[in-house]
């Protein structure tokens, strides 16, 4: 099965934090992250009762090396997109549809949930993959950490083992800058460059690619890249040649 990793983003109380290991248990997973957490004490441990192996293990990380470590991130919003035209929370994906895109995954997934009062920032939804939400009531949508934590672990429990290993995040992010900078051999609008680089993360981050098919993509753009100015291209790709040397 995948590799499901749950992380917590700058959690702000301790009992959410050993509420969450005591859930993660009762469904089998065990990899609990923490970004800039509150201090861990006697109340965490209390709350994590039979789990607290999953607490004494969890692994303090910077986001970055969330990142850099992942092959596949979702991040969790009760906030979503109410239109196609604003990207940024679009499109998402409910636990149970989750558990149908990375069931055939075979790497690191992390799994990113919010603080407490305000969940995840712009910025952290803006580097995640996929976005998933849980559907609630709208007259109280606000789910406790652990209590979302939860739900998400029972809908991702007994997942098949996987069958294909992702494009690394290396790969990937190659991929994205080589990316950026095609649009700007093509004369991408400048306005429009923050939410096409989205856009194409979130079709991408749901399309799972390969490293062979990250690397057909590259090709493609090169191949592209070489027919809009083939003397500019072949200037560019002598340069990278003699810096690697």
């Amino acid at each position: 099965m995948p590799e499901i990793v749950i992380v917590l983003v700058a959690p702000l109380y301790e009992g959410n934090v050993g509420f969450t290991a005591r859930v993660m248990k009762n469904f089998g997973f065990t990899r609990l992250v923490l970004t800039d957490p509150c201090t861990l004490g006697i109340e965490a441990q209390t709350r994590a009762s039979h789990a607290k192996d999953v607490l004494d293990s969890a692994e303090v990380l910077s986001l970055d090396e969330v990142f850099s470590r992942s092959d596949l991130v979702i991040a969790t919003t009760g906030e979503v997109s109410k239109s196609i035209c604003t990207p940024m929370r679009m499109p998402y994906f409910q636990p149970s549809e989750i558990r149908e895109l990375i069931a055939d995954i075979d790497g690191r997934i992390s799994i990113l949930f919010g603080r407490e009062n305000w969940g995840l920032n712009n910025e952290e939804i803006l580097r995640s993959d996929v976005i998933c939400t849980i559907p609630t009531a709208k007259e109280y949508p606000i789910l406790n950490l652990s209590h979302a934590v939860g739900i998400i672990c029972y809908e991702l429990s007994h997942l098949p083992r996987g069958e294909y290993l992702l494009a690394s995040r290396e790969e990937m992010d190659h991929l994205y800058t080589h990316i950026d900078a095609y649009l700007d051999r093509i004369h991408h609008p400048s306005f429009k460059r923050k939410p096409t680089l989205l856009l194409i993360r979130r079709v991408l981050g749901r399309v799972k690619l390969t490293a062979r098919e990250a690397s057909t993509l590259h090709g493609l753009m090169r191949r592209s890249e070489w027919h809009i100015n083939p003397e500019e291209f072949v200037r560019e790709k002598g340069e990278e040649h003699e810096e690697d040397q």
